[in-house]
């Protein structure tokens, strides 16, 4: 059975309405200010909350719940918890020494046992608000709701099994002037899943065996159970922002200001210096972070690749002695680094993808990249575009926000491609992975008057033009108009 994870937004930032499905590769086309880095930003907060190891439901549920637990409904209590502990016991017996990734279906009655936490997560709604505000950079979630409509902001993320999206387990998410509200879905008799390798690691099922005590069985297996019920927002997430060439460049500045703003603390009565957003300031911690020793990974590989092929030459971290990093580029059959602010700015825009492929990312994760096309030569554009279809046959999930048509071109070649027969594939593109229209969303962030706001839908592609259409077509059309007009008065104007 077909699965897929659909996000749906109403009345959010400048987005009156919206509902998209999570593939590979997602795209976001439309004019400035439609709310495409809104929605980016959106799914980031979404999967560092569902992403966290123990979020949401052991820490919210064990110091309450389990202190009430006494007397005969502790009774009950630790005798559930004793048979979902028999049960996993068993399941890591027979899984030990097998191959078999498949996910474990939970039995009727360990699922009854369970399904109830994930039925009752109003308490996470705070947890799930701070991390949008965090990620945005807001003190209030209520700045993003849409104006001058919008009394709430609704999000509902769902991950839908079969052709009906309407179907399969939920989260609805609604930020008001009040507080935010946090509400769930699963049906009864909707099988539930883990991953069988979650039932391998010594570390996990020590903590299941005693750590918190039997009790603790219920909340450690419904932790297990969030990847599931959250489908794609359960991955690792990381957000590559906009003008990362600028960012690259005052990235010691930037920090240094930080860390003056911090010893300052408790003697400006209002600092001049603003509040970086949660993506901003996640992506200068990575950089920070970043180590210097090249890691032998499948995502480093594609780095080797991205330097080798768009790039013309390597980029690398340096530490300092007093350990901070600094950035250089070697260029190919150079003898000597250059400092990356003293490199092109193609360079210093595409560096923090190539460090993050390196040392960052794995494959599983999803890395969102806001205009890819920034600082590139429309041939370069292609060449990316091509390079982050490879990144996604290498496992990698990746999202990302454009205005090229470029870009939209070369993905609707790439979908195209997939149509060819496998032999025949490297005779016209070399090189080029091909992608299914499965694989691809393209979704288009449309400005409307009533109500105001953007209302987003997805792009079918255009076998006829060969592109995702998103109206740059006739913007280009609309030139030649005006080329013609002026070119007719300029030729018979007396």
């Amino acid at each position: 059975m077909p699965e897929r994870t659909t996000l749906s937004v109403k009345d959010f930032g400048p987005i009156a309405e919206a509902t998209i499905d999570l593939r590979p590769l997602t795209v976001f086309v439309g004019a400035s200010n439609t709310g495409k880095s809104y929605l980016a930003i959106l799914l980031y907060a979404l999967h560092r909350f569902f992403g966290r190891s123990n979020a949401p439901f052991g820490p919210l549920y064990m110091p309450g719940r389990l202190h009430r637990t006494s007397g005969d409904r502790g009774a009950t209590f630790a005798a559930q918890a004793e048979t979902i502990n028999q049960w996993l016991q068993q399941v890591q017996d027979e899984s030990l020494g097998t191959d078999d990734e498949l996910d474990i279906v939970l039995p009727d009655d360990i699922a009854a046992l369970v399904r109830p936490l994930l039925q009752d997560v109003g308490a996470a709604a705070p947890l799930l608000d701070d991390e949008v505000k965090r990620s945005f950079g807001l003190a209030e979630s209520a700045d993003l709701i849409r104006r001058p409509a919008g009394r709430r902001a609704r999000i509902v993320l769902r991950r839908a099994f079969g052709d009906d999206t309407t179907k399969g387990i939920s989260y609805d998410f609604a930020i008001s002037r009040g507080q935010a509200h946090l509400n769930s879905s699963v049906p009864e008799g909707m099988p539930l899943r883990i991953p069988r390798v979650s039932v391998r690691r010594p570390r996990w099922l020590r903590s299941l065996m005693g750590r918190h005590g039997l009790a603790s069985d219920h909340f450690e297996l419904a932790d297990l159970l969030v990847p599931f019920t959250a489908g794609e927002v359960a991955r690792t997430i990381h957000y590559l922002p906009a003008d990362r060439a600028g960012i690259m460049h005052a990235h010691r500045v930037v920090v240094g200001s930080l860390i003056g703003r911090a010893s300052r603390a408790g003697f400006d009565v209002e600092s001049p210096l603003p509040t970086l957003s949660g993506v901003l300031g996640d992506f200068l911690k990575g950089l920070i972070e970043l180590a210097d020793e090249r890691v032998a990974t499948e995502s480093a590989q594609l780095a080797d690749r991205l330097e080798t092929d768009i790039l013309g030459g390597s980029v690398r971290v340096r530490r300092s002695t007093v350990g901070y990093p600094s950035f250089h580029y070697q260029p190919t059959k150079w003898k000597r680094e250059i400092a990356l602010m003293n490199t092109s700015s193609m360079v210093s825009e595409l560096a923090p993808v190539a460090l993050y492929l390196r040392h960052v990312v794995y494959k599983g994760d999803v890395i969102i990249i806001e205009e890819p096309e920034s600082h590139l030569h429309p041939q370069m554009q292609v060449a990316f575009t091509r390079f982050l279809a490879a990144v996604v046959k290498a496992g990698i999930r990746v999202i990302m926000t454009t205005h090229s048509e470029w870009v939209l071109e070369a993905l609707a070649n790439l979908v195209r491609l997939s149509e060819v027969p496998k032999p025949h594939r490297s005779k016209i593109a070399a090189g080029a992975p091909a992608l299914t229209s499965d694989e691809v969303g393209a979704w288009h962030f449309e400005p409307k008057l009533r109500p105001k706001g953007s209302v987003v839908k997805e792009i079918a592609l255009d076998t006829v033009r060969g592109t995702f259409p998103a109206g740059f077509g006739d913007i280009t059309e609309d030139l030649y108009n005006d080329w013609a007009t002026i070119t007719n008065f300029a030729q018979n104007s007396p």
